[in-house]
This record gives structure tokens, C-alpha cells and sequence, in this order.
């Protein structure tokens, strides 16, 4: 799939720039070349020699080099590549980006560039989260800069959370959605999966069996056709998939925020098992066992997420498609739900536990639109995945 690709990696200042150079060897084993451009905060990190060793091509710093000005040029280097990679991108490069920065080579050829980029965010998860971050992110997602990552984990500093460059797989498999050529390309999906987690108290919370596993393979398969996929998942059992641009969150709250901030897309996948209830007035300290009998919890209804995107007058996607998890009535209960919530589709299936469908790896589902209801074949969460990507590809193109 990379065979004769052109990547331009830009190299930003970080601890983790020592995953590019793995990731270097992965495009080129692929039969990538890869054109470096190394930021000097970069250099505190990786070697010139060890990244022109690599790719096979001198390394690009300075952006007053009179030879490359000559030979090349800064404009015609952001131009000469198919997709332009930040690996890792640094919380300082991104918010020049935001900006419109061109203080050195890297942030003027990401100015002067009309190619697409895709970056690989790395960085202190105190700087990963912070305000000013999170509204740089909110801007590149809506200029068009794709993402990938970043994970969660431990920390070079010693602190632990989310801001840990992607691993170089996956960057691979991100970079090879956004070269694929499949119907979807040009089209930006958003998908939502997993359960999500009310709190009762700070080690208590309200949830469900949902594992994601589903809503995880259907954001494989839509990246698989080509799309741009926002993944916003609640905390499941399975790994997110890499290639799209995930979105943690916890309670049903977060993840309506989560997907507002999101749109506009061209399609919108709800298979997240959001909680429908939430206590009214969780804890702030854990409770305790007392002799006054059990704690009395109050119940409020959470917000609703599939009828809201359903109904937008502007930004509303072409595609809407709803779950429905019943145990009795499948097809009734989940046509009355399209109807009540108001989007195109529904994928019902039927969760009791004789099924074994809530946790596992197989899925029975039937597809409810405007003509009827579709049984399909048990098969694969993968199979489905790929059977409902393959019918909004067509719905859309």
C-alpha cells in the first residue's frame, strides 16, 4: 500500500523522537521513501547521521540553507510529498501550527504546505490536557489535520495518562488510511463505542458489559475504505484502534460533549452502550457501611445523545446510524427507536445472555431502515464491521 509513497516526517523535539526512527524503517521496509526534516530541539534526541542513515536522504534543519534553497527549496519540499507526518508532535510545534507560525524550517513548510498532514502528538499529559492544548487540538481537527493518538500510559517524566507518542505500527497503519484510495476517502466519520462510567463515588460507578469490540472494528473498517474516523470511546475491554483519531471518555456527559466538538461529519456511528441513568448527586468521598442502613442513591436520566445529532437543522450528518441492544422484541424495540430518535439507521441485536453477544467476539445483528428490517447472518464483530462499513460507502458514494 506504501510502495513509492513520498512521506516528509518532520521530526519535533521529544523523548519519544527515538520512535521515529523505528518508524522510519517500518515505512521504508514498505517501500516508502522518506524525506526527514529534523527540528533542532530534535537534535537533542536523535542524531542527524542516525535519521539520514535510515531513510537514505540527507536531513533537512535549517530553513536559510543556501544549497537547499537552490536545489529545492522550502515550498517546493512541503509540496513534493504525498502526505506529510509530525512525529513526535511536539505541544509547541502544534501550537504553531495553530498560529501560523513560520519560525523554522518544520513550521514554514507546515504553513506553505497544500499537502495533507497527519500528526503524532507526544507530550506531558499536564501539557497534553491543558486548556490551551485542547482548544489547539478543537482548531487543527477543524482545519483538517489528521491525528493519531496519543496513548495513555507511563511517562518518560515518571506521571502516567494520556500523551504518549503512538507506537510506529501504528502511525503506519495510520498514514496507510490516509493514502488508502478506497470509496470513503474524503469523508470524515465519527464513531462512538464502548460503556460509559457514572460515578457513584470516587471508586464506585454505574456501567455495563459492553466491551467495544464492535465499535472498534467498525472504526477499522470505515479507516480500512479510506475515511477520516473520530473514535470516541468510553473505557472499554478492547484496544482503540489505530489509524483514527480517538477520544476518551467516561460518562455519557463526556461523550456528548465529545461528539458535538466532532462534527461536522459525513456520517455518525453510535454503538457505544451509554448508561442511561446516572446518580443524581455522586459522592465526592467514598461511601461508607453504616449502621443507618444502605446508602439511598438517587437516579437522573442522562442526556440523550443519538436523538440530539439526529435532529440538527445544520452540521447534522448524512448518515446517522443508531444500536439498539434489546432483550425481547428486537426488530419492534428497534424500530420504534428509529422512529423516536429520528435517525436513518438502526443495527439491533439481541443481548441476552444466552447469546453471548455482550462481550464476545461474534455479533446477530439486523439492520432497520426506512424499507424494513434486514436480518443478517450471525458472523464476526470484524464481518459486521466491514457489512455495515461497505453499506455506508455505498449510501454515501
Amino acid at each position: 500500500m506504501l510502495a513509492s509513497k513520498r512521506i516528509l516526517l518532520i521530526i519535533g523535539g521529544g523523548i519519544a523522537a527515538y520512535k521515529s526512527l523505528d518508524l522510519i524503517r517500518r515505512l521504508r521496509e514498505r517501500g516508502a521513501s522518506v524525506t526527514p526534516v529534523l527540528t533542532r530541539a530534535g537534535t537533542e534526541f536523535v542524531t542527524p547521521l542516525s535519521v539520514s542513515a535510515l531513510c537514505g536522504q540527507k536531513v533537512f534543519q535549517d530553513l536559510f540553507d543556501l544549497t537547499d534553497e537552490a536545489e529545492m527549496g522550502h515550498i517546493e519540499l512541503s509540496r513534493s510529498a504525498d502526505l506529510i507526518v509530525v512525529a513526535p508532535a511536539t505541544a509547541d510545534l502544534m501550537a504553531k501550527m495553530v498560529n501560523g507560525h513560520a519560525s523554522d524550517l518544520a513550521s514554514t513548510l507546515l504553513l506553505a504546505t497544500d499537502t495533507p498532514v497527519l500528526i503524532a502528538p507526544a507530550m506531558n499529559v499536564r501539557m497534553w490536557q491543558h486548556l490551551a492544548t485542547q482548544r489547539n487540538i478543537e482548531t487543527l481537527l477543524a482545519d483538517g489535520i489528521a491525528f493519531v493518538g496519543p496513548n495513555e500510559g507511563d511517562m518518560a517524566c515518571g506521571e502516567y495518562g494520556p500523551g504518549r507518542m503512538s507506537e510506529p505500527l501504528e502511525i503506519v497503519s495510520a498514514i496507510e488510511a490516509q493514502l488508502a484510495n478506497g470509496p470513503l476517502r474524503g469523508k470524515k466519520m465519527l464513531v462512538t463505542s464502548g460503556p460509559t462510567h457514572e460515578p457513584i463515588d470516587p471508586v464506585r460507578y454505574i456501567a455495563n458489559r459492553s466491551s467495544g469490540a464492535q465499535g472498534t472494528a467498525i472504526a477499522k473498517a470505515l479507516s480500512a475504505l479510506g475515511a477520516e474516523v473520530v473514535f470516541v470511546s468510553g473505557p472499554a475491554d478492547v484496544p482503540a484502534p489505530s489509524g483514527v483519531q480517538v477520544v476518551p471518555v467516561g460518562s455519557a456527559r463526556d461523550m456528548l460533549a465529545a461528539v458535538q466538538r466532532a462534527l461536522p461529519v459525513d456520517a455518525a456511528v453510535f454503538a457505544a452502550a451509554v448508561a442511561d441513568w446516572r446518580v443524581a448527586s455522586a459522592s465526592e468521598t467514598k461511601l461508607k457501611k453504616s449502621q443507618n442502613g444502605l446508602p439511598k442513591l438517587e437516579f437522573q436520566e442522562n442526556p440523550d445523545i443519538l436523538a440530539p445529532i439526529s435532529h440538527l437543522n445544520r452540521d447534522r450528518p448524512e448518515l446517522v446510524i443508531g444500536f439498539a441492544a434489546e432483550t425481547d422484541d428486537v426488530v419492534a424495540h428497534a424500530t420504534a427507536k428509529r422512529d423516536r430518535k429520528g435517525c436513518d439507521w438502526i443495527v439491533a441485536n439481541d443481548v441476552r445472555p444466552e447469546t453471548g453477544i455482550m462481550g464476545g467476539s461474534e455479533n446477530d445483528v439486523t439492520l432497520i431502515t426506512k424499507d424494513g428490517a434486514e436480518d443478517w447472518p450471525r458472523m464476526s464483530k470484524d464481518a459486521v464491521a466491514k457489512r455495515l462499513a461497505d453499506r455506508i460507502a455505498a449510501a454515501l458514494t
